[in-house]
């Protein structure tokens, strides 16, 4: 057995063995990624992503990724009132999971290999696609090569923008934000010429009440994206996950949550995708 393999070997038997003495349907100890209340379960979303993961002015939570988050939760035992939210901006959310500091993540959290190195992924249950948000009156961007000598914005932690450089785009100008929020208003005013990330998190921007008419998606499927739920490696919360979205999808609370969260936009989503199945 090769080194990452045995180590993996070993952090995935200690986490299993701390999960059965601390763990009675996720509440267990701080230490691997919960509250330390028994009654809490803590959960990371997006918090700026409209359509996703959003909290609002009076300090509530909706988006597809909350309702998919909430209906496991209480598939493992926790009502809504239990969870307890926390922000998973883009580069923080292996750590996160790492240090324990929240039970699962769902926060557009696309599957790869990279992040399979650290944390460990239930799901998938979403299938997005990398498009690009430009400015209404537009038309200078018409396909994905058009990208080129644009300015490209992204936020810090996702792969999106240097996905487009290195494949699509070579000359494209690439701007990293915060958080997507700044994109969109770099966008408004001019200084950022398109906005890439996947479908699902542009589409909810661009029906805002305050977007209403400014902003059009390009329609470019550029990329695969394979929304999973990432818990710390080795957790068995992992096999629990993904039998409460398979029920999510069985039951047609799946179905309803795409039409409450992206059907004012129009958006033309994939079928439910399999769960374990990810698309390249």
């Amino acid at each position: 057995m090769n080194p990452r393999k045995l180590t993996k070997a070993v952090v995935a038997a200690a986490a299993a063995l701390t999960l059965s003495f601390s763990l009675a349907a996720c509440g267990g100890d701080s230490g691997n990624g919960s509250s330390g209340d028994e009654e809490k379960i803590t959960v990371g979303i997006k918090y700026d992503q409209p359509g996703v993961g959003l909290k609002t002015p009076d300090g509530t939570y909706t988006g597809f990724d909350v309702d998919v988050a909430t209906y496991v939760a209480q598939q493992l035992g926790r009502e809504p009132g239990d969870i307890e939210w926390k922000e998973a901006k883009s580069a923080d959310r292996e750590t996160m999971l790492e240090r324990g500091d929240v039970d699962f993540i769902a926060a557009s959290y696309s599957i790869n290999d990279q992040r399979e190195e650290k944390v460990d992924f239930a799901g998938p249950y979403l299938l997005a696609h990398q498009d690009v948000l430009i400015r209404a009156d537009d038309n200078s961007i018409t396909k994905p090569e058009d990208l080129n000598n644009k300015k490209l914005c992204s936020v810090t932690g996702s792969t999106s923008a240097q996905n487009v450089k290195d494949k699509i785009a070579p000359d494209a100008q690439l701007q990293e934000y915060g958080g997507y929020s700044e994109c969109l208003t770099g966008l408004e005013n001019g200084v950022i010429d398109a906005v890439t990330t996947d479908d699902a998190i542009l589409a909810g921007y661009a029906s805002q009440p305050e977007f209403e008419g400014k902003f059009k998606l390009g329609g470019f499927e550029m990329s695969n994206e394979n929304y999973g739920i990432g818990v710390q490696e080795g957790s068995e919360l992992k096999e629990q996950i993904n039998d409460a979205l398979e029920k999510m999808v069985a039951d047609g609370s799946w179905d309803a949550a795409v039409k409450k969260n992206f059907g004012p936009a129009e958006y033309q989503n994939e079928p439910a995708p399999e769960v374990g199945v990810v698309v390249k």
